[in-house]
């Protein structure tokens, strides 16, 4: 049993000064002003000295952790970001892998989540492989070329199983349907996602009944259709922007390359707080850095072709930079990072400082620093 004393407890929309949180058995017991408990007997007592207690981080959307890669060193990749407060990752995985490393992929992350070291892993996010060729980085490597075919996915399907909890698609792709249909009769619950594509917003929306709720790197690798020379069409951002139900993922960078901070902030405006997402897209490609444009751009990673190619960002300091970018308040942020991905992947059990859920926690400072990680009630950093 934990009880966490002097903390400013940050809620889904206020904070609690000077506040308590009770932790027993792996769960949120109690939690309230400090003024208004009398004894912490019987429990061990960890002092926040005023510093922000806060729900752990769900970062939906990594192909690594640190130097670790998912899918090859996933055990280690997600240790690493549970000690920078990520408390739920999916590990993910690339459109541009063969069907045999997909396949290992899945079963290193299936292995490595049976294991007590990786308790922070939630699932599996695809991001493929039927995507639009033309979109993203290490394009040259995109093997699933054409119509989906069954004897072609089906097993990535069923290794998948209830793990997955989504697939990312194109909604262009030519007979993408019998495989988003084929993929939720294997698991009713997965989530699917518009990602790298030049859909029509007609084209991503007949998708939605079937479970289309996230676009994936929100304006990053996606098309516009020029209906005429002299105008701007409509496509897959104006999709995502328009419909309530769709949650926008953004990847926050220091110096806002992949997402411009004035883009950041309308889609603020434009989605609402409550359908935002933010993600490290981290991974470990190293190719060259451009000569030109992306000055000081640290956290960013490129491909061999110079493309932007992910990130080396961990979740705590997207939030960082999106408070910069945008004004946000670190309320705010642990919506972004923690309370809405965990209600747009019907994580029921976490994302909110609330009785009954996961005791995952993470205290921070006003820069978003790290300072204690509680994995289920137990101190791991």
């Amino acid at each position: 049993m934990l009880a966490i004393i002097h903390a400013e407890l940050v809620m889904p929309d206020h904070m609690i000064p000077d506040g308590f949180l009770l932790l027993e058995a792996g769960v949120i017991k109690e939690y309230g002003e400090m003024s208004k408990i009398g004894s912490f007997e019987g429990y061990e007592i960890l002092d926040a000295k005023g510093a922000y207690v806060a729900p752990g981080l769900i970062d939906i959307h990594a192909h690594a952790g640190g130097p670790y890669r998912y899918g090859q060193q996933t055990i280690e990749a997600a240790k690493y970001m549970l000690q920078q407060g990520s408390t739920t990752v999916l590990p993910t995985l690339a459109y541009c892998l063969c069907r045999e490393t997909l396949l290992e992929g899945i079963a290193d992350i299936k292995e490595a989540m049976k294991s007590s070291e990786g308790a922070n892993i939630a699932g599996i996010y695809m991001e493929g492989p039927y995507l639009n060729p033309k979109f993203g980085a290490n394009r040259d490597s995109i093997s699933f070329s054409g119509a989906p075919r069954p004897e072609e996915y089906m097993e990535i399907i069923k290794l998948c199983g209830k793990d997955v909890r989504a697939w990312s698609i194109a909604p262009e792709r030519e007979g993408i349907l019998q495989f988003v249909l084929d993929a939720k009769a294997a698991n009713p619950d997965v989530r699917f996602t518009v990602a790298h594509s030049e859909a029509t917003p007609q084209q991503v929306e007949e998708l939605m009944p079937f479970g289309l709720c996230i676009g994936t790197h929100h304006t990053n690798a996606t098309g516009t259709i020029q209906k005429y020379p002299e105008c701007r069409g409509v496509c897959v951002d104006e999709a995502v922007n328009y419909n309530r139900d769709i949650y926008a993922e953004l990847i926050c960078d220091r110096r806002g390359i992949h997402v411009d901070p004035y883009m950041l902030r309308l889609v603020r405006r434009i989605k609402g707080d409550d359908r935002i997402i933010l993600i490290t897209d981290a991974s470990l490609d190293n190719g060259p850095v451009p000569k030109e444009g992306y000055e000081g751009a640290t956290d960013i990673h490129f491909d061999n072709a110079g493309e932007i190619s992910g990130t080396k960002l961990t979740l705590n300091a997207a939030c960082r930079n999106m408070m910069v970018h945008t004004g946000a308040s670190i309320v705010d942020v642990f919506n972004f990072a923690s309370r809405n991905p965990a209600k747009a992947l019907g994580f029921t059990d976490r994302g909110e400082i609330r009785r009954g859920l996961r005791a995952d926690v993470i205290i921070v400072d006003d820069k978003m620093q790290v300072k204690k990680v509680i994995l289920e009630g137990k101190i791991v950093r």
